[in-house]
């Protein structure tokens, strides 16, 4: 099977269970620190092991109340809680600090948070620090903010072995990396999740491999590298992201647009010139059924060209020629226009630009960027 008859389903897939459905607790996108890398299996605690250590926690936090014991009993009676869910709601209850950051990030109507809280950053408690920072990222990754996802996975001495799911830490910062395509490291994410996690559910182990046997088809600057491009300005532009990074990704998807313009501009006028300049070409009126039955007429003379004057060059190919390359060049001053037009504020200008940017491209590019563009504009439309 080729890569292109496989990769359309790997991302069909890929999309349909990332996609789909918020990402259970378990199944959130995580990242763990890269400046130390640990070897070896990782194993979750037991149950029992997870819970008599959140346990003593709370103690530790001074909540020995019957009130406080009754919740944290109805917290850990949950038989399809997932683990970490279970050591959150026990850092919620207690710390409100804790309580109060889970809320926030966990409600869509509240702004995206644009950094990780000193409170997780700082803490200088490594069980509250890590579990904290993978919840904390888990409800980010459910809501599509992948680089606050990744910074909280990604900070200074976190490692999975300080979480109740160290599984869940490499997967969720696997889906982080991919998703912001970052190959490199979600390789290595990948790498540790399936070698070192082995009690890992069956779901992490497909989907990671899907995702890397996707990055396998991964090409620096092809048509798949603008549409994972635009899948990230789409989802900062949700996310009312417009600053100055979302505009440099802006750029440089437009920048290789045009430069695939002129790249195909050029393979064509290649094939024209390839075309008018192969050898053994009749050239018009010459051959059996012409006149004068191919023979050139007294003296050496042409048809049309007075005083037996010789054409110059190659007749169609000279007046062709530069017509092509006067065509090329307008049709590149055109789509820069295009590209100022698609920044304008005005909404005629941008729906001109949406038309121009499509029409001339093949069926592959075109419907993809006009997709992208009109799911653009509705965006914009909404807010």
């Amino acid at each position: 099977m080729t890569r292109k008859m496989w990769r359309g389903p790997v991302l069909a897939f890929v999309a349909a269970v990332l996609g789909s459905a918020p990402l259970a607790a378990a199944d959130q996108p995580t990242q763990p620190a890269k400046d130390v890398v640990m070897f070896g299996k990782l194993r979750a605690p037991k149950p029992e092991d997870a819970r008599k250590q959140a346990a003593a926690w709370l103690a530790g936090a001074g909540k020995t109340d019957a009130a406080s014991q009754q919740k944290f009993a109805a917290v850990w009676d949950k038989a399809d809680l997932p683990l970490l869910d279970k050591v959150a709601e026990t850092l919620a209850l207690g710390d409100a600090q804790a309580a109060t950051l889970l809320a926030e990030v966990r409600n869509p109507a509240l702004p995206a948070p644009q950094k990780v809280p000193p409170f997780i950053k700082d803490n200088t408690n490594p069980y509250v620090r890590g579990n904290l920072a993978l919840a904390y990222a888990q409800a980010l990754a459910e809501r599509k903010i992948f680089d606050e996802a990744l910074q909280a996975l990604t900070l200074p001495g976190l490692k999975a072995e300080q979480t109740v799911d160290p599984a869940a830490f490499l997967f969720n910062r696997a889906v982080a990396e991919y998703t912001l395509m970052m190959k490199r490291e979600a390789d290595e994410s990948i790498n540790r999740l399936l070698d070192d996690a082995d009690d890992s559910p069956v779901r992490y182990r497909q989907v990671a491999a899907l995702m890397q046997y996707d990055m396998l088809t991964w090409q620096e600057r092809d048509l798949g590298w603008v549409s994972r491009k635009m899948s990230i300005i789409h989802n900062r532009l949700e996310l009312t992201r417009g600053g100055q990074k979302t505009q440099k990704l802006q750029k440089e998807v437009l920048v290789r647009l045009d430069e695939m313009i002129k790249e195909m501009e050029n393979k064509a006028k290649n094939q024209q010139q390839q075309q008018q300049q192969q050898p053994g070409q009749p050239m018009p009126g010459d051959g059996e059924g012409g006149p004068n039955d191919g023979n050139c007429p007294p003296g050496g003379e042409q048809p049309g060209l007075p005083n037996g004057n010789k054409p110059s060059g190659n007749g169609a190919a000279d007046s062709a020629l530069p017509s092509a390359v006067a065509k090329g060049e307008a049709e590149t001053k055109e789509f820069q226009g295009t590209i100022k037009k698609w920044g304008s504020p005005d909404k005629k200008d941008q729906a001109e630009a949406r038309t121009e940017m499509t029409k001339k491209l093949p069926a592959e590019y075109g419907d993809a960027i006009k997709d992208y563009l009109d799911k653009l504009q509705k965006d914009s439309e909404k807010k």
